[in-house]
C-alpha cells in the first residue's frame, strides 16, 4: 500500500524536464550497423548519393555514428509539447486481474491526434524539409499511423504530402485514410498504377493486398522523378530511431525520479520505430555496463523478421530502387498475409536493432494475432484503452511475464511501450469479436523461396 501511495499511476514530467537531445545509440555501440550499399556498385552509399532521395540534414542523421547526443531544434521542441512529455503509466488494474507480483508500467504514446508514436519522428522530418525549401515529401503507410502523423506535420511545416498506404490497410481502415486527406494529404491504394513499380505489381500479383516494400518503392519513385520532393520514412532507417528516442529518454526520467528500475522492457516489432525508441537510452546504460535488462521485441507470427528471419543485406523495398542494408528479412519479395497488425508487415527490421539482436543483446518472441487481441480486450477492459493492433503484440508479451511471476512468484518489473490507440481498426476487433478472425503463419517453404532470392554481395 505504501508503494501504491509514493507511485502515481500517472507520472507526468515538466516541460523544463522534456528531452533537448536526441539520444544516439550507435554512439554506445561497440559494433556499428552496416552501411547502407548502392544496390548497383554493392559499395556504402554517399551521403551525396542519399542526398537525391533524403532531406540533406536527414541523411547527416542517418550517417552519424559518433555523436551520442544530437540537439532537438528548437521549433521541434515547441511542436513536442503539444503532446509531450507523455505519461508513463503504472497498470495498477492489469495488475490486480493478473493477480500478479509484477509491477507493470507503460509508456503511452497515443496522446495526440495521430494517436500514435510517430509524430515523434514526422515533425522532425518535415522540419528538415521544409528548412531545405522542398515543396513536398513522399512516404508510404501501412496502418495508417505514419501517414496520419505526417499528414499532420506537413500541414504544420506548409508542405504538400503524397501517401501510398498498404491497398489492404487502404481497404480496411477508410477512416484512418480519411483524417489524412483532412489534413490535405493526396492518398493511393498500393500497388496502383501510378508508378512502374506499382504497375508491375498489379501484372506480376493481380489481386495483391500490398506491402509496405511495395508501397515504399512507389514513395520513392515518385520523389525521385518530382522536383521539388525528398522520400520520408516511417521506420527502420537510424534517423528515425534517433528522433523517437525521446520515448526512452522520458521513460528513464520518469522511472529515475521514482526510484524505478524495469526488468524487463517490450516493444512492438515491425520495422522497429517504437521499440528502438523506447530501448535506446536503456540498452545506452546496458551497452556502458551501468545497468542490465531483458529486453524483448515482439512480432506477428505472420511476419516474423526476428524469429525467422535471416541477418544479411537485402533491399528495403519490393521494387529493388532502395538502398541495400543489413538487417534481419524475410525478403523483399516476401508479402504477409492481410492482418490487422498493419503498422508490423514489413519484411526487415531496423539495422541498429538487428545488429543489437545478433549481439544478443535483447531477445524476440512472435505472436499469433487472435492472441493477440484477445490481450488487447482484456487490457482494454482494466485500464480503460483501446490499444491499436500493433501495440497490442507488447501487451501479450508483458501479461505473459507477469503471469510468469505469478507462477514463480517473482516480483518484477515490466516495462511496455503502447504506441496508440486503436479507434481506427474497430473492423478488426469486430472480426476478433464475432469469432471470425484467423491466424495465417508462412510456411518454411514459402520463407525459403523468398530468402532465396537475397542479393549477393560480393
Amino acid at each position: 500500500m505504501a508503494e501504491q501511495q509514493k507511485i502515481p499511476y500517472k507520472i507526468y514530467l515538466d516541460e523544463d524536464e522534456m528531452p533537448e537531445n536526441w539520444y544516439n545509440v550507435r554512439a554506445d555501440m561497440k559494433k556499428k550497423p552496416a552501411p547502407l550499399l548502392n544496390p548497383g556498385t554493392g559499395k556504402p552509399m554517399a551521403a551525396e548519393e542519399l542526398e537525391a532521395v533524403f532531406c540533406r540534414d536527414l541523411v547527416q542523421q542517418e550517417l552519424n555514428n559518433d555523436d551520442r547526443l544530437i540537439p532537438i531544434p528548437e521549433e521541434i521542441r515547441e511542436f513536442y509539447k503539444m503532446y509531450r512529455p507523455s505519461p508513463l503509466v503504472r497498470a495498477y488494474c492489469l495488475e490486480k486481474k493478473l493477480g500478479t507480483p509484477a509491477k507493470i508500467y507503460y509508456k503511452f504514446e497515443g496522446n495526440n491526434t495521430s494517436g500514435s508514436h510517430k509524430l515523434n519522428s514526422a515533425i522532425a522530418q518535415a522540419y528538415y524539409a521544409k528548412k531545405q525549401g522542398l515543396r513536398g515529401v513522399t512516404t508510404e503507410t501501412g496502418a495508417g499511423q505514419w501517414g496520419t502523423a505526417l499528414s499532420m506535420a506537413c500541414a504544420y511545416m506548409g508542405l504538400d504530402l503524397k501517401v501510398f498506404m498498404v491497398k489492404c490497410s487502404y481497404e480496411q481502415k477508410p477512416f484512418r485514410r480519411e483524417v489524412m486527406r483532412t489534413y490535405g494529404a493526396d492518398v493511393t491504394p498500393s500497388p496502383s498504377m501510378k508508378t512502374e513499380v506499382g504497375r508491375k505489381m498489379n501484372e506480376e500479383f493481380p489481386g495483391t493486398t500490398g506491402s509496405l516494400g511495395c508501397a515504399i518503392s512507389e514513395a520513392v519513385e515518385t520523389a525521385v522523378k518530382t522536383p521539388g520532393y525528398r522520400y520520408v520514412l516511417g521506420s527502420v532507417l537510424n534517423q528515425v530511431l534517433l528522433h523517437q528516442s525521446v520515448i526512452g529518454e522520458e521513460t528513464m526520467t520518469a522511472m529515475d525520479k521514482y526510484g524505478v528500475k524495469p526488468d524487463i522492457i517490450i516493444g512492438c516489432a515491425g520495422g522497429g520505430s517504437n521499440l528502438g525508441g523506447l530501448i535506446s537510452p536503456f540498452m545506452g546504460r546496458k551497452l556502458r555496463g551501468e545497468a542490465d535488462y531483458d529486453i524483448v521485441a515482439v512480432e506477428p507470427a505472420s511476419c516474423p523478421s526476428f524469429t525467422r528471419g535471416k541477418f544479411a543485406y537485402d533491399f528495403c523495398d519490393t521494387g529493388h530502387v532502395c538502398p541495400l542494408a543489413k538487417m534481419y528479412t524475410l525478403g523483399s519479395e516476401f508479402i504477409p498475409s492481410a492482418n490487422h497488425a498493419g503498422g508490423l508487415r514489413y519484411h526487415g527490421m531496423s539495422p541498429i536493432l538487428s545488429e543489437l539482436y545478433d549481439e544478443g543483446l535483447m531477445r524476440a518472441v512472435s505472436y499469433e494475432q487472435t492472441s493477440v487481441f484477445q490481450a488487447a480486450e482484456e487490457f482494454c477492459r482494466c485500464e480503460g484503452i483501446l490499444p491499436a493492433p500493433e501495440s497490442s503484440h507488447a501487451i501479450r508479451a508483458a501479461m505473459d511475464e507477469a503471469i510468469r511471476c505469478r507462477e514463480t512468484g517473482e516480483e518484477k518489473t515490466i516495462l511496455f511501450g503502447l504506441t496508440g490507440t486503436g479507434y481506427f481498426d474497430m473492423y478488426a476487433y469486430q472480426q476478433f469479436n464475432d469469432g471470425t478472425m484467423t491466424d495465417s503463419i508462412p510456411t518454411d517453404e514459402e520463407l525459403e523461396r523468398s530468402l532465396a532470392k537475397l542479393p549477393v554481395i560480393g
